[in-house]
């Protein structure tokens, strides 16, 4: 019984790790992406956003005091950009919050370009 409990409590950790890539990881992937440059934004605002956003958490989801929730690596807002069925939005990008919590951030990579593709840019988050 220990044993499975211990087992179960490993296999959660690794799990968990898997969700936080290294500076290094995630510069490849905006950059094979085509986010160095995109929105006038270099490769180094796109890194520091989601440093500051997430600590490069790709499973990163933050609740706000209003009910609404930030969600993945850039935490995108539940108010404007996604659904989450629990709190008011827009859903501008047309898709589910918890779309952006996977360790594939593809689906991130594509709804920042659209988030700062408004006229506020980056200060859109």
């Amino acid at each position: 019984s220990s044993l499975l409990l211990l087992l179960l409590l490993a296999l959660l950790t690794t799990v968990t790790k898997a969700k936080v890539c290294s500076q290094c990881e995630l510069a490849h992937l905006l950059q094979e992406e085509g986010l160095n440059g995109y929105g006038g934004y270099s490769l180094a605002n796109w890194l520091c956003m989601a440093f500051y956003r997430s600590t490069f958490n790709m499973a990163a989801q933050s609740i706000k005091a209003d009910s609404s929730a930030d969600y993945g690596i850039f935490q995108i807002s539940s108010q404007q950009w996604c659904t989450d069925n629990h709190s008011p939005s827009s859903n501008r990008c047309r898709m589910a919050c918890r779309d952006l919590l996977s360790s594939n951030i593809t689906d991130d990579i594509i709804y920042a370009k659209r988030i700062v593709r408004n006229p506020q840019g980056i200060d859109a988050w």
